[in-house]
C-alpha cells in the first residue's frame, strides 16, 4: 500500500473556536492510482491532503507514505519528505511573476537530486513555445501546465492536486486532466486531486468522499473512462 491512513484526527482552536476537522480518517492508496477526494466546503478533504502533504501537524493518528510514517518527523524532516516524495498543484497557479515558465520549473528543479529532463517535460506538457515568456503573458491553462511541470521537474512519487481546474474553463479544464491521465499512465504517478467536479470521478481508479471530517464512501471505479471523453465539466 503506498498510502496508507489510519484514525486520523485533526483539529483547530481552543476554547469556543475549537474545531474538530478531522475524526478518526482511514483511507489507502495503491502506488499509481489516480485517487479523486470530495466533500462540501469544510469537510476536511483540503486538510487531509495538508496532512499527508506534511504541511499541517495532526493530533492522532496514522500516515505512512511508501513506508515513511510522518507522526513524530521534526520540521526539518518534513521538509525532506516533501522535497523527496511530493509535488504540489493548486488551484491558483502560484508561479513566481519576475521569472519566466523555464525558470519557474527550475526553482524546483534545484531541490531534488534525480530530476526528470527539463527539455523532455516541457515538451510534453506542451510548453516549447513558452518557456521564456512570463505568466503574465501565459492564458490560464498555459499557466497551469506551467505548475504541473514545476511540481512534476522533481520526480515526486506522489501528487498533491488541490482544485487542479478550478480556475479554468471546461474546454481547458479537459485538457488539463488528459495531461494528468498521461502523467499518472507515463510516469505511473500515485495522485490525489481534490475537487467538486463530480465530472472527474468518471475517470479516476478511486473515488473517497469526506463529510464532517469522516469518510462517507469509498469505492473503486471499475470502468473508468479517458479524461478525452468526459463532459460537463
Amino acid at each position: 500500500m503506498f498510502i496508507e491512513v489510519k484514525d486520523l484526527h485533526k483539529s483547530y482552536g481552543s476554547g469556543d473556536s475549537y474545531t474538530n476537522v478531522l475524526n478518526g480518517i482511514d483511507l489507502s492508496v495503491d502506488k499509481g492510482q489516480m485517487c479523486v477526494i470530495q466533500g462540501s466546503s469544510g469537510s476536511g478533504k483540503s486538510t487531509l491532503i495538508n496532512c499527508i502533504g506534511g504541511l499541517e501537524v495532526f493530533e492522532s493518528g496514522s500516515v505512512v507514505i511508501d513506508g515513511v510514517q510522518l507522526a513524530g518527523l521534526s520540521q526539518d524532516e518534513l521538509s525532506d519528505y516533501r522535497k523527496d516524495y511530493l509535488g504540489f498543484i493548486f488551484q491558483f497557479y502560484n508561479l513566481i511573476p519576475n521569472l519566466t515558465v523555464e525558470e519557474n520549473i527550475e526553482v524546483c528543479e534545484n531541490l531534488t537530486d534525480d530530476p526528470m529532463d527539463l527539455d523532455d517535460l516541457i515538451s510534453t506538457l506542451g510548453l516549447e513555445q513558452h518557456r521564456h515568456k512570463f505568466p503574465t503573458q501565459l492564458s490560464g491553462g498555459q499557466q497551469q501546465r506551467c505548475a504541473i511541470a514545476r511540481a512534476l521537474i522533481k520526480n515526486p512519487k506522489l501528487l498533491l492536486c488541490d482544485e487542479p481546474t478550478g480556475a479554468l474553463d471546461s474546454q481547458t479544464s479537459k485538457e488539463i486532466l488528459i495531461l494528468l491521465e498521461e502523467v499518472n499512465r507515463r510516469y505511473d504517478t500515485t495522485m490525489l486531486i481534490v475537487t467538486h467536479n463530480n465530472a472527474i470521478c468518471r475517470m479516476v481508479d478511486k473515488v473517497i468522499h469526506i463529510k464532517d471530517g469522516v469518510i462517507g464512501e469509498s469505492y473503486i471505479n471499475e470502468s473508468p473512462v479517458s479524461a478525452a471523453a468526459l463532459e460537463d465539466l
